[in-house]
């Protein structure tokens, strides 16, 4: 009788750890951080956020071509589109961590741009699992190309392991500091399948030696987006 009493009281004193937990991490803690960075996310402008208006991951690159160009391309250069995120997509992923089994379709965190969640969102995996990866996510923009094509704005990072947020206790991926590394990789990938007709680029959050994103991971960049024009199967080339 004893043992099952010390066993229910030590069950209920995981359950309200668990609790207690979920509630600074996910709900006390952003509400600091919303205080202490609104004056800075408004000086942002090329910069993600995440759902409680922390500064995520830096705008670094972008496409100039159609959806379904886009889409077509990140296959060609062999990166998967990421699922999104649903009870049975985060068990895939945990899974996939803990046994270090490959999940090539892994679901991305939301970050948000201009007030919206990402549009795509394509990762490349590195090693087993979905532990390590190379991702990107794009938002549609109301802008174009010269060639009057949609222009997509994206971020591109290194997700280097799983682990807490720095900042809220939170369970996320860590990103890589070098963010200009990633976004070269990436146009590099879609330069090697022959899908990109031309690259410019654009200001963007400009040089920063001390970022850091949602995670309270470090990042540094030379602050530029690196732009690369799709190619069109209807223009020549």
């Amino acid at each position: 009788m004893r043992h099952r009493t010390k066993t229910r009281m030590a069950i209920s004193g995981v359950i309200a750890l668990l609790v207690a937990y979920l509630a600074v991490a996910y709900f006390l803690v952003p509400e600091i951080w919303i205080l202490h960075d609104s004056s800075r996310v408004s000086e942002l402008k090329m910069v993600t956020t995440t759902a409680q208006d922390i500064p995520g991951d830096p705008i670094n690159v972008g496409l100039v071509g159609s959806k379904e160009q886009v889409i077509r391309a990140f296959a060609a250069a062999r990166w998967d589109p990421a699922d999104k995120i649903t009870l049975r997509t985060s068990a895939e992923i945990g899974l996939s961590v803990v046994l270090d089994r490959p999940d090539l379709d892994a679901p991305v965190s939301p970050l948000f741009f201009e007030g919206r969640k990402q549009d795509l969102a394509f990762e490349k995996a590195v090693g087993r699992s979905a532990d390590e990866r190379n991702h990107v996510r794009f938002w549609l923009t109301d802008r174009t190309g010269k060639d009057g094509r949609p222009l997509w704005l994206g971020s591109a990072s290194f997700d280097r392991g799983v682990g807490l947020s720095h900042d809220t206790g939170q369970i996320t991926h860590h990103i890589g500091p070098d963010v200009d590394a990633e976004r070269d990789l990436m146009i590099g990938d879609l330069l090697k399948a022959g899908q990109l007709s031309s690259t410019y680029e654009i200001p963007g959050i400009g040089a920063t030696k001390d970022g850091r994103n949602g995670g309270g991971d470090p990042y540094f960049t030379d602050g530029k987006a690196l732009v690369g024009v799709l190619r069109d199967p209807n223009l020549p080339q």
